[in-house]
């Protein structure tokens, strides 16, 4: 548990305009490898990050062993139409929180059968939204076999790329962390 937040706290805090640093280029596969080796299913819902996770796991060779699809969700029309949310969930905590983050991870697991579903919800700039100030960011992963779930909320720094590139290597950390 300290490993892992001392990760997240790193990749906070880290410079990303540059890229993905290269001692964490890695993290995904290796991610992608412990679901094969567990033998479950990923999916994910996505808003700030457009896909962009969904994306990574399916650069990653073998990835058609773990993962069946996912969501972009970028509007919260979307979010009720494709995933079935409750819009009172959104409108009672705004769309920047960590209950609609929870609810994208187990929406999209219970949707695609999948085994840990992963939701990311955040402001990635260059405006606040609804109160939140750039940067801020949610992120949930849960595992539909056990019912676990993890929320997490962070406060990146960086352009609009680099708090995306930053929410989905923790988005990977926190599934680590469910498996």
């Amino acid at each position: 548990m300290k490993k892992e937040i001392d990760f997240l706290k790193t990749i906070e805090q880290l410079d990303f305009e540059e890229g993905i640093p290269e001692d964490f280029k890695d993290f995904p596969k290796q991610t992608v490898n412990l679901l094969k080796q567990s033998h479950l299913k990923i999916t994910a819902a996505e808003s700030l990050t457009a896909g962009m996770f969904q994306a990574t796991v399916a650069t990653i060779p073998g990835a058609s062993n773990v993962f069946d699809g996912g969501f972009v969700t970028y509007a919260d029309s979307i979010k009720v139409k494709l995933l079935g949310m409750d819009p009172q969930l959104i409108e009672d905590n705004t769309v920047v929180s960590g209950p609609v983050a929870l609810a994208m991870a187990k929406l999209s697991a219970e949707k695609i059968k999948a085994d840990i579903g992963v939701g990311f919800t955040g402001v990635a700039g260059p405006d606040p939204l609804e109160g939140n100030p750039v940067g801020t960011v949610f992120i949930s992963t849960y595992n539909r076999t056990n019912n676990e779930k993890i929320v997490k909320e962070f406060h990146f720094s960086g352009s609009r790329q680099a708090i995306r590139e930053k929410s989905v290597l923790c988005g990977f950390a926190l599934v680590q962390e469910i498996i």
